[in-house]
């Protein structure tokens, strides 16, 4: 192989097949002194050192560069569109099927979809790509490397977050932001420190407040009726709050709640619109019949916890999730 020349780029870019071969035939016949170079499909050089006539030698001359000018205009767009995906890490789109299906969320988290069916969670509470969102305890941000990028492009999300200097949970999620900013690059992160330091947002600013599984916790930490106090503050009139949490028997005790995570839905119901909320829907989307809701460990016991280790792993596998409730109220707009 000859020696790069000084100047030069050791990256080739491969040429169409019969152009190629025409490429060569051609640059056969162009025999100059002063060392021609003949382009191949596989990027390398061949030289000639033959004497010819100047008549022919120009003509031949003119014939192979007015066929490099061909062949690079027809490769160029190809080469231009591979550095133009290259440049962006992340394709910022308002499709959630694309979302969904990009390579910045994980198998495991992937996974996981068919359990916490997200496309539809979000269709239903009302999602759009142009809202100001925000999004209570967002834990490990499951759902944030989904709303995050669905809203960045025309809309606003911001999460909840404890102090991370207190809170190891906490830090790392601070950290799963800052390691990925074309994802999460303009997520605004609200510090809360609740019950006393609540404040989500400015005064009915607010288009939609999400939570997923957390208000077993609100409600054994004694400050769940504060929490939906500040979404309502948060929202605009009209405004929507999508709850999801793990659905309880019915007639469930208070203390039962807390001890196995499985909450009443008509319980939060009350709760909810006690507050000021009004419901105006209901949907199965993350109903799941096989759960027993009997398990020693409660909730945790299913996955993705699996508090129980190994013992009876199969069989809980096999259940999936837990039955959850997927209720959305709205704010009311003044009479």
């Amino acid at each position: 192989m000859p020696p790069e020349r000084a100047g030069t780029r050791s990256h080739h870019t491969a040429l169409p097949p019969v152009l190629s071969e025409k490429i060569v035939q051609e640059c056969e016949m162009l025999t100059i002194y002063e060392n021609p170079i003949c382009p191949y499909a596989d990027g390398k050089e061949k030289k000639q050192f033959m004497r010819q006539n100047p008549t022919h030698r120009r003509q031949s001359l003119l014939k192979a560069l007015t066929l490099t000018f061909f062949l690079l205009a027809s490769v160029m767009p190809t080469v231009l569109a591979n550095q133009s995906e290259q440049a962006k890490a992340f394709d910022h789109t308002a499709t959630l099927q694309t979302v969904l299906t990009s390579s910045h969320r994980s198998l495991a988290n992937r996974d996981r979809d068919k359990y916490r069916h997200p496309a539809q969670t979000l269709e239903f509470f009302g999602l759009r790509p142009n809202m100001t969102v925000v999004e209570l305890w967002p834990g490990s941000g499951w759902y944030t490397e989904i709303l995050a990028p669905f809203l960045a492009p025309k809309g606003q999300l911001i999460v909840t977050n404890f102090a991370p200097s207190t809170s190891k949970p906490a830090l790392a999620f601070q950290q799963k932001l800052a390691a990925n900013p074309e994802v999460f690059g303009k997520v605004k992160v609200v510090e809360i420190n609740p019950p006393k330091e609540l404040t989500l947002a400015p005064d009915n600013s607010v288009d939609l407040v999400l939570t997923f599984r957390n208000i077993h916790n609100w409600v054994k930490a004694g400050y769940d009726e504060q929490v939906y106090a500040a979404a309502y503050k948060a929202l605009k009139p009209g405004g929507i709050l999508g709850v999801e949490e793990h659905r309880a028997k019915p007639d469930i005790s208070l203390e039962e709640s807390i001890k196995t995570g499985y909450m009443s839905e008509l319980g939060i119901i009350a709760a909810v619109e006690k507050a000021g909320f009004k419901l105006v829907g209901k949907s199965e989307i993350n109903a799941n019949p096989k759960d027993t809701k009997d398990y020693p460990g409660g909730v945790w016991t299913l996955p993705p916890t699996l508090s129980q280790g190994q013992k009876d792993k199969k069989r809980f596998l096999a259940i999936g999730e837990s039955d959850r409730m997927t209720l959305k109220f709205v704010k009311p707009k003044a009479p």
